[in-house]
């Protein structure tokens, strides 16, 4: 047997032995203490598609066509907390020194510095005010008319007049009247795209529809707090929400067969022709201070209410002589009719239980509210017995975060209230918790006439079923 010779590899015995320097030895850095991250608090979390007030609602990405879910915003980051509450901080210190007649007095120089720069501003706004409507009723700008009677609910100043019970009034009395009935809306505050996207997309797209009529398929935060307020009360009235009335407008007549249009705060919205403007006048701060923003709450002069048909003095308690003088003076063909909101009732915010007013006869509560004027909301609730404990305000339309109603409940189980009273625009904004430890109740509201009508169905037959002349107007006719 012959032997296998040996493999011409070198072994490792006979390679060469190599010299490995020595590692330097790594100095040691005493580690920094790790400090455990706090748990986070396990926070209810909101419905996907909104709050049900009792009612059996559908989510949206069941109802909602694949056009309108597309136009849908894409998530944005909110801003930071701590900004929104700086901001609103200071609209709360703006509102104060221009919302009321002698607020501004008194003031130290830096103050008087910025009152005067917000008059410069307001007399630009008046000119292009002023210079707006000229160009409409000339012509130059365009009215477009839609076909159909279209009724104006609006207002000449800045937020309070209550003007969302009376709009949802005169949809259901327009309803009961067998009338396919619309709301359109501009949906403030709610979700937007970015402005670089509305830009171009805002022409395209259609109108994001809160309810169709059937279903309820936005909620508070995409479509606003009013229109879903509105379209979760009235089942069967269509609600619209766009910036362009007139594209929402003939959207609800072609789409979904609407014959009359109620539009939501349009009396400065000229591009889409009215056939009624009805203007809401809050009796209990008329003009404010007579100054157009943003040195008070005016949107426009005081005399262009000569447009107006007909004029609701809101929250009128009887005794309005002069203020009626006054507005007769300054639009002699429009009727006047007085009315105020009645409370109905009140009801839980997340079961929908009501209870009678009579529960708040001598109850301690919190009231907690994010509106224009909360003193009238705190003045209403005086008024029915409650003894308000502590008062929490927000800025108008804010959008409540889980911490904030967690914080307030604690605060109102701190000092012994009983119930914690918001009004129904708050409530629609109100993220769910599941069983707090004091009840959260939101106040119903109607609205009742007391002079210019026998009751607010003969208002609205009156207004809007006898081709919306006036009993001045006949008169000047016949």
């Amino acid at each position: 047997m012959q032997s296998t010779p040996p493999c011409s590899r070198p072994s490792l015995r006979s390679l060469p032995s190599l010299t490995v320097p020595p590692v330097p030895p790594v100095p040691h850095r005493p580690s920094r203490p790790s400090r455990p991250s706090p748990p986070l608090p396990s926070l209810p979390v909101p419905p996907v598609c909104s709050r049900t007030f009792g009612l059996s609602l559908r989510c949206c990405s069941c109802t909602i066509s694949h056009r309108t879910a597309a136009t849908l915003p894409a998530p944005v980051l909110p801003m930071p907390r701590t900004t929104v509450k700086r901001y609103e901080r200071f609209e709360r210190f703006l509102l104060r020194l221009i919302q009321h007649p002698g607020a501004d007095q008194g003031h130290p120089w830096p103050i008087r510095l910025l009152l005067l720069a917000l008059k410069g501003a307001a007399c630009i706004f008046q000119a292009v005010v002023q210079s707006r409507l000229f160009l409409y009723d000339m012509g130059i700008l365009q009215r477009y008319p839609l076909g159909c009677q279209v009724i104006s609910v609006g207002n000449i100043t800045v937020g309070g007049t209550g003007k969302t019970p009376v709009v949802e009034a005169f949809a259901r009395e327009l309803q009961r009247a067998g009338r396919k009935v619309a709301i359109l809306s501009r949906g403030y505050r709610k979700k937007e795209l970015p402005w670089w996207e509305r830009l171009f997309r805002e022409q395209l797209d259609p109108p994001r529809v809160v309810s169709d009529g059937h279903h309820v398929l936005l909620d508070s935060e995409m479509g606003g707090d009013e229109p879903y307020m509105l379209a979760v009360n009235l089942p069967g009235v269509v609600v619209l929400v766009d910036r362009n009335r007139v594209k929402s407008g003939r959207y609800a007549i072609r789409k979904l067969g609407c014959d009359t249009l109620i539009l939501d705060d349009g009396f400065q919205y000229q591009k889409l022709k009215h056939r009624l403007e009805l203007v809401l006048v809050d009796c209990t701060n008329p003009f404010g201070n007579n100054q157009l923003l943003p040195r008070g709450i005016l949107r426009e002069p005081v005399h262009n209410l000569r447009r107006a048909n007909f004029i609701f003095l809101t929250k009128s308690d009887g005794r309005n002589e002069e203020l009626r003088q006054r507005i007769g003076e300054l639009c002699p063909g429009a009727e006047i009719i007085a009315c105020r909101h009645e409370p109905r009732c009140l009801r839980d915010a997340f079961s929908a239980e009501e209870k009678p007013l009579a529960f708040l006869q001598g109850l301690p509560v919190m009231a907690l509210s994010g509106i224009a004027v909360p003193q009238s909301f705190e003045a209403s609730l005086r008024n029915m017995g409650a003894r308000i404990l502590e008062s929490e305000r927000f800025a108008d339309h804010h959008r409540f975060v889980a911490q904030e109603i967690i914080d307030a409940v604690n605060r109102a189980d701190e000092i012994g209230a009983k119930a914690v009273i918001c009004t129904e625009k708050d409530a629609v904004r109100l993220p769910r918790l599941e069983h707090p430890a004091v009840p959260i109740l939101y106040l119903r509201v109607d609205i009742a006439i007391l002079e210019g009508a026998d009751s607010f169905a003969q208002a609205v037959t009156h207004i809007c079923l006898h081709n919306g002349r006036t009993e001045k107007q006949v008169a000047a006719n016949a």
